[in-house]
């Protein structure tokens, strides 16, 4: 940036975390009636990824949120269709590169246009597309319907994970430049359509230009953030600061000063508008989670360090494979790395901040296992040591 806006309103660096929570859906009453796609909506993007612990992250996000939603209505809000009367069955999400491979409402889909231009511009890919690959695929996908990549033919050639096949290659392109497009998931496996045939008309278009797709993503991120700096807001959807800087001024983020921060941010003013209030969530969170996707900002907000450790030697991990952060009263208390053996919920690591951090270790730990179906807990380590006895009782009680 070449100069720092002048801020309009300061804050304090607890009104900042207060707000970051209010924002996440971690403050107040969460808008039960709206259910997983109104938390979709509401954050904008959905990371997805292939752990699978207790469930996957896409399914502990609203969980963190929502309580105990049942698994299998998750997934049916995020990937079935609707039809009002008889008009075509429309999608609620779409899954797309954002802040990573994520989910995303529907109506986000003019806003990716920018994303889809510079695809279909690049240079170089990692894969390589065999002659008439591409042209077979979208010819198959027309003519058949919605396919996986083993119905167009195979995922691999049969070599290691990254040796995709050619049909493979070449429907992954086609997503990444919008003439297909992801409204499902079957077990795991992506089902790929024709874009023109699975997005609804209203939203199937890519009439925004890129200033205007990039302003949108960085007011949508604002107020999926509630405040954030520079860094923040560009990581949300993993925009570039330049791009960041080119728009912001005409987003409607409101320029802020927030005690304790170095950087200059900005807030989403209906989150200036009203205190944040309301209870706290008492939860643990996906090491995927929006709330905690920018380490630096995590820190800054928290005093909290995250980083997920699953591709880490084992021999280097610190506190565990999987190790979800524990949030409770608004704070960050701690972190426990779990595991399933049959119907116990197994603590394999619990690293507590401080005795105060126990009972909602246990409550969370309790809700957890009730929501995947244990029925138990067993707590194996415990940081600091002394810990471990009261977490073992807490947990038992919280489960009666």
């Amino acid at each position: 940036m070449t100069s720092a806006p002048t801020p309009e309103v300061e804050l304090s660096a607890d009104d900042a975390r207060r707000i970051a929570l209010r924002a996440q859906g971690f403050l107040g009453a969460p808008d039960r009636r709206a259910g997983v796609r109104g938390v979709l909506r509401h954050l904008g993007a959905v990371q997805l990824d292939t752990i699978s612990v207790l469930a996957r992250s896409h399914e502990l996000i609203p969980y963190a949120r929502l309580g105990a939603v049942g698994r299998k209505p998750v997934e049916q809000a995020y990937w079935s269709s609707t039809a009002a009367d008889a008009s075509p069955a429309r999608p609620h999400a779409f899954e797309y590169w954002s802040h990573a491979a994520c989910i995303l409402p529907i109506e986000e889909w003019p806003h990716f246009a920018f994303r889809r231009r510079a695809y279909r511009d690049r240079p170089h890919w990692h894969h390589a597309l065999p002659d008439g690959a591409y042209d077979q695929v979208i010819k198959q996908l027309r003519a058949e319907g919605p396919l996986t990549a083993t119905e167009l033919g195979g995922a691999k050639n049969g070599g290691e994970w990254w040796d995709w096949s050619g049909s493979k290659v070449a429907v992954e392109r086609a997503l990444m430049y919008g003439e297909v497009v992801c409204t499902e998931r079957r077990g795991w496996k992506r089902v790929y359509d024709l874009a023109e045939r699975a997005i609804p008309d209203d939203v199937l278009h890519d009439d925004l230009d890129d200033r205007e797709c990039l302003r949108r993503l960085v007011q949508l991120a604002g107020q999926s953030l509630g405040v954030g700096t520079r860094a923040d807001i560009a990581d949300y959807h993993r925009l570039k600061a330049e791009q960041f800087d080119a728009v912001v001024a005409d987003s409607g983020l409101v320029p802020v000063a927030v005690e304790g921060w170095s950087k200059p941010a900005w807030a989403d003013p209906a989150a200036l508008s009203a205190p944040p209030r309301g209870r706290h969530r008492t939860t643990l969170l996906s090491p995927f989670d929006s709330l905690i996707w920018e380490r630096a900002r995590t820190e800054r907000i928290f005093g909290f360090t995250h980083r997920l450790e699953a591709y880490v030697p084992k021999p280097k991990r610190v506190y565990g494979y999987f190790a979800m952060p524990l949030l409770h009263g608004g704070h960050l208390l701690g972190r426990v790395d779990p595991a399933r053996d049959g119907t116990t919920l197994v603590a394999r690591h619990a690293s507590l901040d401080s005795p105060k951090a126990v009972q909602p270790m246990a409550t969370a730990l309790a809700e957890a296992a009730s929501w995947v179906g244990c029925t138990s807990v067993r707590v194996e380590r415990v940081t600091p040591p002394e810990l471990h006895a009261p977490l073992t009782s807490a947990c038992a009680a919280a489960l009666t």
